[in-house]
């Protein structure tokens, strides 16, 4: 049984915490953060709970990848209605700024950056018995902020930029939302001093590593059209040699295969653990309705997306499968072990090499190298069982692009990132509206989340996006 991070939080202290996927820890007691963070004990138990933050609702344990995808043409809510239609606005573009996911992924980011600042702003200060574990530790702080501003940008455009710890929240009045530009330059800024910092390959299984900050910043270059910067990011990864492509597709999100070499970074959980809560209730909530208990029927792969597998793709009901009331369903998410629904075991995976591939391709076609581009999308296409593309001019080599990053990534929260990047959302999805019978039109403001009301009532220097 592999090692995993075994965190329990509270809302202003955090409790100790273990490292052993086997060893079930209650809580003995909670700590004052004025009082801690002196030795390197206390630094390392708070420093898992800062990876702890990322299993949180708002992030990685339920709203992210729904936040992610189910505006696009990937996923769908079955019943909009279902919890006070908060995933429903997501799919139905009619998101109020007091929409719970909005609020509680703003949330949980800020305070899972506030848990990083803690950590880069005291670590110098503690003596660790090994300094390389102290440097790994600060790379990989530096990672999981610029992860979480990352995703933040991307969906609220300008946001607060916190570099720092906040000991007085009341100093943040006034600053409000920094522009997109600079919180890239940010993002960029300590992903650069994160490769420095990190190590080559992980001590624990779930740690940060310097190809996940690597792909990482690859990812942001691309996103912003940088494709030079991006091509050597991410060919740095390649040439690593530390990961590959599995040669089964069944293998990749196999519960007793996570953290296998194609797996660059991934948010950990497992079932049956401190008493059922490090396990992930994305498999009961992302089922479609009547097929599991309590199952609501959020962020389900649409049925066209489901019709685009070709008879002979290996991943048509590997990767998604239709359920047996015929609704499509995420079989990436494998079900809990026992009674306990929400108790799921299956990692997210937030970094991955074939998405890295696909990357490259798509950098390689926005350069004009067509043979390259359709080579890297080969390599894809053939281990899924495919021929190789018949696409050749650039124009079809990016739709061809497009569709295999969905095929391929459906489900890890990509899809929108993907059409705002490539700037195709409004177009798509309201082709995809029309082409479906859907009465839905949508247009620029849209492809920007509302900020959190409570944001904007807390301090009117926070102004909220147009439109909303």
């Amino acid at each position: 049984m592999k090692t995993k991070f075994i965190i329990i939080l509270t809302t202003i202290s955090f409790m100790a915490s273990s490292c052993k996927k086997e060893l079930y820890q209650n809580p003995i007691t909670s700590k004052d953060i004025s009082k801690f963070f002196t030795n390197q004990t206390e630094a390392e138990e708070y420093i898992n709970a800062v990876y702890g933050n990322l299993q949180s609702t708002g992030l990685y344990g339920l709203y992210l990848p729904a936040f992610t995808e189910i505006p696009s043409d990937n996923t769908f809510d079955q019943v909009p209605s279902n919890d006070n239609g908060n995933y429903g606005q997501l799919d139905q573009f009619t998101t109020i700024a007091s929409n719970d996911i909005i609020e509680t992924s703003w949330r949980d980011s800020y305070q899972a950056i506030q848990k990083s600042n803690v950590v880069l702003n005291r670590i110098d200060n503690i003596t660790y018995t090994d300094p390389a574990q102290k440097q790994s530790r600060k790379g990989e702080m530096l990672f999981i902020r610029s992860l979480l501003y990352f995703n933040l940008v991307r969906l609220y455009g300008d946001v607060p930029l916190v570099t720092s710890e906040t000991t007085d929240p009341n100093k943040l009045f006034g600053l409000g939302r920094q522009p997109s530009a600079k919180v890239y330059d940010q993002i960029k800024a300590d992903l650069t001093a994160a490769i420095g910092f990190l190590p080559d390959a992980p001590a624990q299984p779930g740690r940060v590593i310097k190809t996940a900050a690597e792909a990482l910043l690859g990812k942001v270059y691309l996103t912003l059209k940088d494709y030079p910067n991006a091509k050597t990011q991410l060919l740095t990864v390649v040439t690593s040699g530390k990961h590959t492509l599995l040669g089964k597709v069944q293998d990749v999100f196999a519960v007793g295969n996570e953290n296998n070499k194609e797996i660059i970074f991934a948010v950990q959980f497992a079932s049956g653990v401190n008493g059922n809560s490090e396990g992930s209730i994305m498999f009961q909530q992302f089922s479609p309705s009547a097929t599991v208990s309590g199952a609501k029927g959020h962020n389900l792969p649409t049925l066209s997306l489901y019709n685009l597998y070709t008879a002979n793709d290996q991943r048509k009901n590997v990767y998604v499968t239709l359920a047996s009331t015929g609704a499509p369903f995420n079989s990436k998410l494998s079900a809990p072990p026992g009674n306990v629904i929400t108790d799921g075991p299956s990692d997210f995976v937030v970094l991955r090499y074939a998405d890295v591939i696909l990357m490259l391709a798509e950098i390689e076609n926005e350069l004009g190298n067509a043979a390259p581009a359709a080579g890297y999308l080969n390599t894809i296409r053939n281990r899924a069982g495919l021929t190789n593309t018949a696409a050749a001019s650039q124009a079809d080599l990016r739709d061809a692009i497009a569709l295999e990053r969905r095929l391929e990534l459906v489900g890890e929260g990509h899809r929108w990132f993907d059409l705002l990047r490539t700037g195709t959302a409004v177009t798509v999805m309201n082709q995809w509206f029309k082409d479906n019978n859907i009465l839905i039109t949508i247009d620029q403001h849209n492809l920007l989340a509302p900020v959190p009301q409570s944001q904007v009532n807390t301090d009117p220097a926070i102004k909220q996006n147009p439109g909303y």
